[in-house]
Parts: structure tokens; sequence; C-alpha cells
């Protein structure tokens, strides 16, 4: 995109089925400084690619209006900003963390730290999956109808709509009709002429537009020339029900596209419109929207949060069901993060806002999705050309259908006209164009409201390919923090082991020291009060506990201070072997226990990797970790590893893969892993919604479970057969009337039936995807 080209998004109202979006495409493609127009009828939106020209925005908002429907420019969005790879910081801490560091790797699978020299106090500097701190953050401009603005294309009953009350008129103007018709007989074909005015006028209207920015085969333009024959033949009563029955298809189908487009739409009305904040000590309440960040403010338990941020103060269960589909609540204390739209619940917090309202995570993933929508899959594509011939030649078969008989066969021009005219309403392309973006378009919500985004329909359709996936190990596979697997009394038991080593940990943020913090929290032992604690550089750290001397480091430094006996190293090359960092502990100079800590595998991650090696796609883990550790977690999952790569690495073995004809997924964390998500088939970020996940990968989960890759491929799968079913309805429907039309069973009121009626069939269909299965693994 050059300096003098930008991008304009528009809410496009009334445009409820496909032929819509067509003939707006056309329309607005043909100005020129226009160079791609890309609309979305589930979505409502339109994205038009164009120069720099002031005169250009009410000239596509004219032709827009000129063709019957209202448009209404949204704000516009920041250019996003290129995304680097940069090298991670070994734990993230800047720690000298025992003694086997391995820095090749560069990414966040650098957690084997054999090294205990404990800087109290510092933070902890890993990339945040949840927060919107990262260098690369992308701002994404306001989302229309976040709190009560406009939401789509339909607002309000379907009465109050312009198509909800042309069909009112259309319907009381053919009841009159009948009605006056059955008292003065004689007047029968006048009046229902009239009648089929009422609707056929704005039909025509917008048919002529149509024909003038070039779509000349509209529906409109065969309703227009089906109805007009039809009076011109003498069949005015039934051209007359067959425009009300055109409206009432209409009005259906804007029922229908409002249903699949308010589900995602609703996820906006999950987050509160008021806030509590807090001012010089004192709460107030305001609107949610116009909380700036850095503000801070108050959630009682049992309220939604209000916004993103991070919790300055409280500890409380959060149920994020509402952003990441995940139903156990999330205990979550000071420091973490939590998402707008998720519900508070035993206890107060004090919260830092780190997002505006426009910019909060539901804002987000409702903008992504609509995107999306607007990005269409090969198959639509496909459908789409087709479209472009198929309803030129159902014209040319009307014709030849109303001429060929007539003037060849001898058959009488009435019946024969008829029945050409009757295939034109057959042979509307509606239903067949809207088959796959209805089902596309349902999934993506379906999938969103789940914590599964999917940036578009060629994603969605690629996923269900795929037969490798190649994860990172740390936070993806594991919960990327270690955790305390072993404690081992050597002088004292198990339990005075680890109180004495929380105690020396007590104010460290290093991720080792958390694990020994976290465990002592679980097992609610009391800690004492260190004195005199100090690190000492590349050793460990030491004070004095209860009278005691007390020494927590890494085995070598240790046994510098301490014999061990020979039981004792094999006790630690044993746990060494197993992938695990080893501490051990002094008292008073002798060996009094060891600590054992390894980045665990998330709960689901065996369960979600078997169901995928059951539906017989390979997993390989591609990780920048030391082979030991790599080795032990692969063996414990039961997955093939390849460690000790640099990110470069990764991408050739994405590479190689692919070589090999597999369909490769990556699965990673959408920053050190850019190059190797950027060549695999699809790329997917795992983690809680932040800027680069979502910016980076092709898709991406929420609530980064494993599991959800393969409910991603399970619901790639279903659309492509919902898709199938949907294009068989809509031909198999078209293609019966055809045959019953021409050998004289049915006419003109079947016919519109078989146009609209296949149309809301195939809407109705996709529309089972919004609830649809969820795969789970086994407890």
């Amino acid at each position: 995109m050059t300096s003098t080209t930008q991008q304009s998004r528009y809410r496009v109202e009334g445009m409820d089925c496909a032929s819509c979006a067509t003939k707006i495409d056309t329309a607005v493609r043909r100005l020129p400084g226009v160079e791609d127009v890309s609309v979305s009828v589930t979505a409502g939106t339109m994205t038009v690619k164009h120069q720099d020209d002031a005169t250009l925005a009410p000239a596509i908002t004219k032709r827009v209006t000129g063709l019957g429907y209202k448009v209404v420019p949204l704000p516009q969005s920041v250019a996003p900003v290129a995304v680097k790879v940069e090298e991670d910081q070994a734990c993230g801490c800047g720690h000298d963390h025992h003694d086997h560091h391995d820095h090749k790797s560069h990414d966040h699978d650098e957690h084997d730290h054999d090294h205990h020299n404990h800087d109290h106090g510092t933070s902890d500097h890993r990339h945040d999956h949840a927060g919107h701190s990262h260098a690369a953050k992308v701002q994404d401009a306001a989302v229309a109808g976040l709190h009560g603005h406009d939401h789509g294309p339909t607002t309000g009953p379907w009465w109050k709509s312009s198509k909800g009350r042309l069909t009112i008129a259309s319907g009381l103007a053919v009841a009159a009709a009948w009605a006056v018709g059955k008292m003065v007989p004689e007047l029968d074909a006048w009046i229902f002429t009239a009648a089929m005015l009422v609707g056929l006028i704005p039909i025509a209207r917008r048919a002529f537009m149509a024909a003038i920015v070039g779509t000349p085969f509209s529906i409109e333009m065969l309703m227009t020339i089906a109805a007009i024959g039809a009076v011109i033949i003498g069949a005015s009563e039934e051209a007359a029900a067959v425009v009300f029955l055109f409206l009432i298809g209409e009005l259906l189908e804007g029922v229908a596209a409002s249903k699949a487009r308010a589900s995602i739409q609703s996820l906006t009305d999950l987050v509160p419109k008021t806030a509590l904040i807090e001012e010089n000590g004192k709460t107030r309440e305001v609107q949610a929207e116009s909380l700036a960040v850095g503000a801070t403010i108050l959630v009682r338990p049992g309220d939604r949060i209000p916004a993103d941020g991070v919790i300055l103060s409280g500890e409380s269960a959060i149920d994020e069901a509402p952003v990441t589909g995940e139903s156990t609540p999330v205990r979550k204390g000071a420091d973490a993060n939590v998402f707008a739209g998720t519900v508070n619940g035993d206890a107060a917090l004090r919260i830092r806002v780190t997002a505006a309202a426009a910019d909060n995570t539901i804002a987000r993933v409702v903008k992504l999705v609509e995107e999306a929508q607007e990005s269409k899959a090969p198959t639509e594509r496909f459908i789409d050309r087709f479209s472009r011939y198929y309803t030129p030649g159902v014209v040319v078969v009307g014709a030849l259908v109303a001429v060929i008989p007539p003037l060849f066969l001898g058959g009488p021009w009435g019946e024969w006209v008829y029945k050409g005219l009757a295939i034109l309403l057959i042979g509307c392309p509606c239903a067949l164009v809207i088959s796959t973006p209805a089902a596309i378009a349902a999934s993506l919500s379906s999938g969103a409201r789940r914590g599964l985004l999917l940036k578009g329909g060629a994603v969605l359709e690629n996923i269900g390919k795929v037969t490798a996936v190649a994860f990172d190990k740390t936070g993806t596979l594991t919960e990327g923090k270690p955790k305390v697997t072993d404690i081992v009394g050597l002088g004292m038991d198990g339990g005075a082991v680890l109180r004495l080593a929380a105690a020396l940990e007590t104010g460290s943020n290093h991720p080792l020291a958390r694990a020994i913090l976290d465990r002592a929290a679980a097992d609610a032992i009391d800690i004492p009060q260190v004195i005199d604690a100090k690190a000492i550089g590349g050793k460990g750290v030491s004070g004095t506990v209860e009278g005691v001397e007390v020494f927590l480091g890494s085995p070598q430094p240790a046994a510098d201070k301490v014999s061990l006996t020979e039981e004792q190293f094999v006790q630690i090359a044993k746990l060494n072997d197993a992938g695990k960092t080893v501490s051990l502990l002094l008292v008073n100079g002798a060996a009094a226990g060891l600590l054992a800590m390894r980045d665990e595998p998330r709960a689901d991650t065996a369960a979600g990797l078997k169901a995928l090696t059951d539906a017989g796609i390979k997993t390989i883990m591609l990780t920048g970790d030391n082979s030991r550790t790599a080795e032990a977690i692969g063996k414990t999952l039961g997955i093939e590893v390849r460690a000790e790569l640099l990110p470069e690495d990764k991408q050739r073995i994405v590479g190689e893969l692919k070589r090999q004809g597999f369909r490769v997924a990556k699965v990673g964390d959408g920053i050190n892993d850019a190059p190797a998500l950027a060549a695999a088939d699809v790329g997917i970020a795992m983690g809680g919604g932040t800027d680069v996940a979502l910016e980076t990968a092709d898709a991406a989960v929420l609530h980064g479970r494993v599991g959800d890759v393969i409910e991603m491929i399970d619901l790639s799968k279903r659309t492509m057969s919902n898709i199938g079913q949907n294009i068989t309805i809509a031909l198999g429907l078209k293609g019966v009337f055809l045959v019953t039309t021409i050998i004289g069973i049915t006419g003109l009121w079947p016919a519109i039936l078989a146009d609209t009626g296949a149309t809301v069939l195939v809407t109705m269909n996709a529309l089972r995807l919004l609830g649809g299965k969820r795969w789970r693994v086994a407890a």
C-alpha cells in the first residue's frame, strides 16, 4: 500500500443477501480511484481501498445510497505496526539463574534455570500473554456500537425497517385488491396491477440503479421482468402475489442475516455501561466508554469488569467464560491481567485500566471477526465467479424456454412465456451465493465466542486440511512457568525444607522463587522471617532463619560448601535427567533437602495431543530449550521433539514438513515464532488475546488450551460439510422447480419460493453452526 492509498470501512444498512453485496461491490469498484472493495453481508460492512482523494468518500456514500442502502462511515484504524523477532531474555528476568542457561534459542522456551543467583525485588519481564504492554502494540480504532450505538445493518424490530414497511404495504395492497376484485370482478386485472406496483416500484428503482452502475442481471431486475411479463400475459393476480412473496423472502433473509450478525455483536453487550472510578480516595460512577488508560477502577463482587486491566489489589475468582470460553473460574491476584466483560467472583478488586473501551479485548475480537468475514474463502471466491456466468445463463435459458416452443414446436405463447418468466425467478443465485459466506460467518462467530479466533474464510477452510501440527513448548504445551515437582528431605522433613526455602525467597519475583512461594502458599506453610538475606553471585541466596544459617543454591556451589554422599548425587542426577532444575538447601552447613522444579505440561496437553494423533495428525515439538528438558517433557507427552532451535531453525523445519507433503499448522506465542508462523500453512497464536497474538498469526486461541487446536480443525470440517449441504439445497431446489415448471406442474408462485425459500433454508442451516458441538478431552 502506497502512501497515497488509504482504507475506509463503512457500516451498510439494509444489505441482507448476497446479491446486495455483489451490486454494492460492482458499483463502488467502478468509481475512479477505488482500488479494491470487500463487502460482508454477514458483518454488514464494506471496506474500500482507495486513493487519498477527499471527493471519493461522498462519491462512495452517494453510490451506495443510490442503490437503496444506508451507509455510515466507521472510525479508521491506525496501520498495524510491524512485529519484529526479538531476542528473549532467557528466563525473562535477566538473572544469572543456575549454571545451564542456554541462550541459543532466543525465545520463550528458555526455562532450564541452573543458577540460583536471585535478585530480590526485581520484576519478571517475560512477555505478558494477556496484557497490552508489548512494544509492537497495534492501536485499533474505535469500534462502533460498543455501548448502544449502531450495532449493524438492521436495528429495531423488523416492522420498523424500510423493508418491513414495504412488505406490509404490499401485503395490504394485495389483500385490498383481492377484496375489491371479489366485488368488481371486471376490474381484477387493473386492481391487481396497481397492488403489484406498490411493491414493484421500489424494486424496479433498485434494479435500474444497479444496471446503471454495472449489475444488469440483479435479482431485482429478474423480479421486475417477471412481474411486468406476467401482467402482459394476463397473470396480474399472480404478479402481485409474487412481488409480495419476494418481499417476504427478502425480509426473512434480513432477519436470518441479523441473527447471524447478532451472535458476535452480542459480545459487546457483555461490557457493562458504567464503572466505578477511584479519584482522590473517592469513587464515583462514570460511563465505561470514558475510562482512560491508567485510570483506577473498583470492581465489586459479582460485577462484570468494565475494562481490560491489571489488578492492583485484591484476589478473586474471575469467570472468563464470556471471553475465553473456559468454564472454570480463574483465581487472580495482584499484577494479574483481567479482560473486559469477565465476571468478578467473590472479592472486591482495584484495577488499573490498560486499554480504552474501543481497544479492549472484546472490541478487538468483534472487529477481528467482522474483518475476517470480509475475507473470502477459496470456495466462496469460486462460487462468486460461477454466479457471474450463472445468472446471465439463467436469463438466456428463460428466454429460450419462452421463445423456442412457440416458434418451432407450435406451443401457445402465453404458456411458454409464463414458464420462461418462472425460470427467471427460479434461477436467481441468491441462495447459492450466500451458501458459503453464511456458513463461514456463523463459524467465525461461534469460534470467537469460545475463544477461537480465525482471520477469515480462507484460514477456516485451510485449517481443516492440516495434517501436521508443530508446537512450541513453553507457554504452549506447558504452563509457561516452573512449578515445584519434588521436595526431598535429606536432614529434615519435606515441609520444613519448603518452609526454610520459602523464607529465603520471600520478596523475589524470579520464576523459580515464585514456584517455591506458590507451593508454600498451596501447602498453607507459615513462612518465617529471614534476616540478612543476600544473593551470592552465581551461586544462590543465603540468610538467617529462626537463628540458623540457611543457604539455597544449585547443587555445584552447594557441594563446594558441604560433602554430598553418592546417594545424594544419584538423586540429583535422576531429577536432572527428568528435565528438572534442582536446588539444594543447606542448614548450618549440612545438606537438609532438595527442591526440584520444572515447567509442567498444561492439564489438557496430553489429551489434546492424543486427540490430534487419533485424528491422524502428526505432532511435533519445536523448542529452543535444551535437549534434556525438552526430551523429558516430550517423553511425558508422547510427542516427537526437536530442541535447541533458533527461530530460523523452526522456520526451516516447518518448510521441510511442507516439502514432505504435510499441511502444517504452527502453534506458538506469536512473537518470537513469527518466522515459523509465517512459513506454516496456518499460524496459530496461543495466549490471552494480546495484540501480537491477534495481529501476527492466522488464528489465535484466547485461553491457550492445546485441545483448542483440534476444536478448530473440527469446526473447519463441520463448516465445509455445512457449505456442501447449503450448495446442495440451493442447486437441488432450483433443479426440482426447473423441471416441474417446464413440464407444467409449478408456476410463478412456487418459483419465487425456490429462490427466497432456498435462501432462507441455506441461512438457517448455516446458523446451526452457531451452536454446534464442542470437542472435549477426556477427564
